[in-house]
């Protein structure tokens, strides 16, 4: 299966996209196909065997939009040119080339800015092609950034948004005074006075009318296209209201001039200039708000510096980003960002991954320590080898995720796409049903005409269309921006539903790295001189107790003695000679079978195994010395986190492979509600699985290679961002900064998100309950007033951007935790 993305053009409102992903999922050979209103984008999973590319852009066409590979700008330093006959070839080489929509090629500055889509074409393909032609292509640093590009097309369009709504303006606001002022008492000159010169009257109002149906051509040519291929949207709605008030008012100008003056009550101009005016304003207020929905993606593509210092034949050098290559050692100065990602080879400093993160402390790097592209150097200079660059790095990955979540569609915004797409044929023929009701009732036909316009012009799914991707789209944004990377819309539905949430106890409610705790001595040894002799005794050891022994003398810079002799017992402990002494280092068989007596230390032995520590006996020439313990502490905040869960009404429970003594004193440290102890690695899967099938929602947070199955298995995984690669890959949730406290975090915007996609589809769909009652009349039906067209644009443009502007209330989250 092969999965793509592709721009739709044309589309205005949730019918439309209900129409592309009906049009192009039936096709043979598509498995899925999602369309997002708000980001404007397909995304399709197709068997290349059975369908081409084309044949789906050719159903988008036929179904009255136009789909667009994404397309990447790119430009190049061409070498080797030296008149304009070289810039025809180099046009021409790469013209031709499959993928490239355009190629220009700049004698002066030596560049050729390149648009072309990268999934049928690559940068090396390019190079080749002007490498044939005779000439060399280098990539150039200063090459047009994607983001950049959508974000000049968004401000391209807001102005020609607000170019369209004033100037429709100026013609509209003077069309209103002529058309109405004269009811309010407001004079007119003689020329235009309907009692005076009802033909002056017509056609001053047509000659103001014309300009604005002009600006407003974009809804007649998509409205009526769509219409004709039988796939009506909100344009359609718009065209065919605002088209039968112009024709209507022009045929009545018509009679006006033939000399049916009684005609000149009966205009409709001011309707048609008033409601594209309105709704073009609408628009443009649309246009603003969904710019500011993609903010988060802006802001971590920005993140990326644009060069890198490496490290090459002796000497550094400055390249460009895309031009570094795995296994470079790049150095980096104080204040410069983090080119990609990489390990410390030389030098201290610390690093602020805050933009990553959300942590916002320093993070100490030395050699061995993991870099994250993109972070910022703090005080000193580091060399480091590349591990990750390109499309590999941490926040190329990162972008990816949350333009993949944007992208996609949460399973509550199905109803609102079943409804959609029914929803315009249906009000179509409910205006022409209405009308026709009220003429046959015994109004007029101009009554019935308004009464059908008003139904046409209010009924706008758009707000529809976007309560969903909207809200998504800032909920995942402020997923990222808070260390919590939400991989899609589903994700984020689902995890508002969880009621019990299950924790792997190593390494995510503990360190995962044990630590000494406790040196008990008796008399004639000191703790310093004790940690001597056991770290001694443990250097050829590779048993992680043993090395918790070793790194504990190492911080505290004690110096290690020479060992003679040594001999790991298995399941007992090690008997070492260390600088002339013989050792034994071990748990209590090891002592009884040696002739040791622990005396008074089994006593504080049985009390340390309670806390979930390992105590280990130490004997020096067969007499106790004493005991050093050891255990995996527990992080700072999983006591804090798992209180927050509580007090959210969540379950919380703990998996791991610990005996049922040293799980029952984690579990009473941080407050667990459940412990699953002694659980194999492979058993884990299993173990949510017995949850689920006790019915409950069950959310599985888990940091290793033997959680993954786990992960995949619950019904939301969420995975510590300090984790291993398949753990976050089969996880829905990725926490960047291994805080537990994101845990809460990710379920609080979770509910958030819902409840604000909650209150969209309820204003959405109130205003059509609502809305097109009051234009079929009902009010008048009793006494009440009739709906005015130009109020019914009015209402619908409102709408829209008021479902907007609640969804961007979301990025005033702010997690309780912090």
């Amino acid at each position: 299966m092969t999965e793509k993305t592709l721009s739709i053009e044309g589309m205005t409102c949730a019918s439309c996209s209900q129409t592309v992903e009906k049009a192009t999922a039936k096709l043979s050979g598509v498995q899925e196909a999602n369309v997002n209103l708000a980001t404007e984008k397909l995304n399709i999973r197709f068997d290349e065997n059975e369908i081409t590319l084309d044949e789906i852009k050719n159903a988008v066409d036929d179904a009255g939009y136009k789909a667009v590979s994404e397309m990447e700008k790119k430009t190049f330093t061409v070498s080797g040119m030296t008149c304009a006959s070289c810039v025809q070839s180099v046009e021409k080489a790469t013209s031709k080339l499959d993928g490239v929509k355009e190629s220009t090629v700049n004698m002066a500055t030596e560049k050729m800015v390149i648009q072309y889509d990268p999934s049928v074409l690559s940068t090396a393909d390019i190079k080749k092609a002007v490498s044939d032609a005779g000439y060399e292509a280098h990539e150039d640093v200063d090459a047009v950034d994607a983001v950049d590009e959508d974000r000049e097309k968004k401000e391209q369009h807001i102005k020609h948004m607000w170019k369209r709504f004033w100037v429709s303006a100026v013609f509209t606001v003077p069309l209103l005074l002529v058309s109405m002022g004269h009811m309010f008492g407001m004079p007119l000159p003689q020329a235009i006075d309907p009692m005076m010169n009802p033909i002056g009257f017509a056609l001053i109002q047509l000659v103001l009318t014309i300009p604005v149906m002009v600006m407003g051509k974009p809804f007649f040519t998509v409205g009526f296209k769509t219409l004709i291929k039988r796939h009506p949207n909100m344009d359609s709605l718009v065209a065919l209201g605002t088209s039968a008030a112009f024709v209507y008012s022009l045929i009545a100008s018509i009679f006006i001039v033939l000399g049916n003056e009684s005609y000149a009550q009966d205009l409709y101009y001011e309707s048609a200039a008033v409601i594209l005016t309105l709704i073009t304003l609408g628009k443009y207020f649309e246009a603003l708000s969904k710019g500011k929905t993609s903010e988060a993606i802006k802001k971590l593509m920005g993140l990326a510096p644009k060069t890198a210092t490496v490290f090459r034949d002796g000497k550094e050098v400055e390249i460009s980003i895309e031009e570094v290559e795995v296994g470079e050692i790049i150095i980096v100065k104080p204040g410069e960002k983090m080119p990609v990602d990489g390990i410390v080879v030389e030098g201290t400093t610390s690093v602020d991954e805050s933009m990553l993160t959300g942590e916002s402390i320093p993070v100490e790097k030395k050699t061995g320590s993991s870099i994250i592209g993109a972070s910022i150097n703090k005080n000193g200079t580091i060399r480091y080898e590349a591990t990750k660059v390109g499309k590999d790095t941490a926040l190329s990955q990162i972008i990816k995720l949350v333009e993949d979540a944007q992208g996609s569609k949460a399973p509550i915004a199905k109803m609102a796409d079943i409804i959609s797409g029914y929803f315009v044929p249906i009000v179509i023929g409910l205006a022409i049903l209405t009308g026709l009701a009220w003429y046959f009732g015994g109004e007029t036909g101009l009554f019935a005409f308004t009464i059908a316009i008003s139904i046409l012009v209010i009924a706008c799914p758009c707000a529809l269309g976007l309560a969903t991707p909207t809200a998504i789209m800032v909920g995942t944004g402020k997923g990222a921006e808070n260390g919590v990377l939400i991989k899609s819309g589903g994700a984020l539905e689902t995890t508002h539903k969880i009621d019990t949430i299950v924790f792997d106890k190593t390494g995510t409610i503990t360190e995962g790295k044990p630590v000494v705790t406790d040196i008990v001595t008796v008399e004639g040894f000191s703790d310093e001189e004790l940690l001597i002799l056991a770290a001694s005794a443990e250097k050829g050891s590779e048993h992680p107790l043993g090395e918790a022994i070793v790194r504990a003398a190492e911080e505290k810079g004690l110096p290690l003695l020479k060992t003679s002799f040594f001999d790991a017992i298995t399941g007992q402990g090690l008997e070492v000679t260390v600088d002339g002494k013989d050792l034994l280092l071990g748990n209590l068989k090891l002592m009884g079978e040696n002739g040791v007596d622990p005396g008074d230390l089994e006593d504080t032995a049985n009390r340390l195994a309670s806390e979930g520590k390992t105590p280990m006996y130490i004997a020096v020439e067969e007499e106790i010395a004493g005991i050093i313990a050891v255990a995996d502490t527990v992080k700072e905040t999983s006591f804090k986190a798992i209180e927050k869960l509580h007090q959210m009404g969540l379950e919380v429970a703990m998996i791991t492979g610990d005996n049922k003594r040293t799980a029952e004193a984690i579990a009473g440290q941080v407050g667990i509600d459940r412990i699953l102890s002694e659980v194999l690695p492979e058993d884990k899967a299993n173990e949510v699985k017995k949850l689920q099938d006790e019915g409950r929602k069950v959310a599985m947070v888990g940091d290793g290679i033997n959680d993954a199955p786990a992960l995949a298995q619950a019904d939301i995984g969420i995975a510590i961002g300090s984790g291993t690669d398949v753990a976050m890959e089969s996880a829905d949730i990725v926490l960047m900064r291994s805080d537990l406290m994101d845990v809460p975090t990710a379920v609080e915007l979770s509910k958030a998100t819902i409840r604000n996609i909650k209150q969209n589809l309820f204003w959405a769909f109130a205003y059509n309950i609502l809305g097109i009652p009051v234009a079929m009349g009902i009010l008048y039906l009793f006494g009440g007033p009739l709906l005015n067209p130009m109020i019914a644009g009015a209402a619908m443009s409102f709408s829209s951007v008021s479902v907007l502007l609640n969804a961007l209330r979301l990025k005033g989250f702010k997690p309780s935790s912090t």
